[in-house]
């Protein structure tokens, strides 16, 4: 814990979070999409690797799966914790370079950890424009908020976004024992 704490005192910006997601969180997030059937699935801003751990246990044996952090810390982090994890050090921007990579077009399931509250407008567009494009036509996007992000300017934008681009948004019901509480979204291209 008090590694995360020094992560996010480091750069807010990047971490968003004085804590790492529970357990709880993890099950909400990665049950929220059809993982079993998924056959390209990423992540975007493992941190530890607690939503990492949850995919590997819950998608297909022959999904093709990688995750994409910037943070060199939590890049090792997720490494330590989940070995037979794909990592690159990138930001969630190059989703189809690594998607490229790996010799597909695009992908069935994307699950972020972004701390997307604390993006500007720019970068939540830009962030948005990349997931959207690396998503094949009914793809599935899920990403956390806290329960403060949506009376935020930054969370109100985010969910505006989500609205604009995504054909189907739903929030899922608060995880109390998260720090801070929060809820899902979950997007259907």
């Amino acid at each position: 814990m008090l590694n995360f704490i020094k992560q996010f005192l480091l750069n807010a910006k990047q971490t968003g979070a004085i804590a790492k997601s529970s357990e709880e969180l993890a099950d909400l997030i990665t049950d929220s999409v059809n993982l079993k059937n998924a056959k390209v699935i990423v992540e975007l801003g493992p941190g530890t690797g607690i939503f990492t751990k949850k995919i590997l246990e819950k998608k297909s044996k022959k999904s093709i799966f990688f995750a994409l952090e910037t943070n060199p810390f939590f890049a090792s982090e997720t490494k330590k914790n989940c070995s037979d994890a794909i990592v690159y050090r990138d930001s969630a921007i190059c989703i189809q370079k690594y998607l490229f990579k790996h010799k597909v077009k695009a992908c069935d399931c994307i699950i972020s950890g972004l701390p997307w509250a604390a993006f500007g407008n720019n970068l939540q567009q830009e962030l948005i424009n990349s997931i959207f494009s690396s998503l094949r036509k009914g793809g599935e996007f899920a990403t956390f908020a806290y329960i403060q992000g949506p009376l935020l300017s930054a969370g109100k934008r985010f969910k505006n976004m989500l609205e604009e681009d995504f054909s189907q948004v739903a929030k899922t019901r608060i995880v109390w024992k998260n720090i801070p509480p929060a809820f899902i979204y979950r997007c259907k291209k």
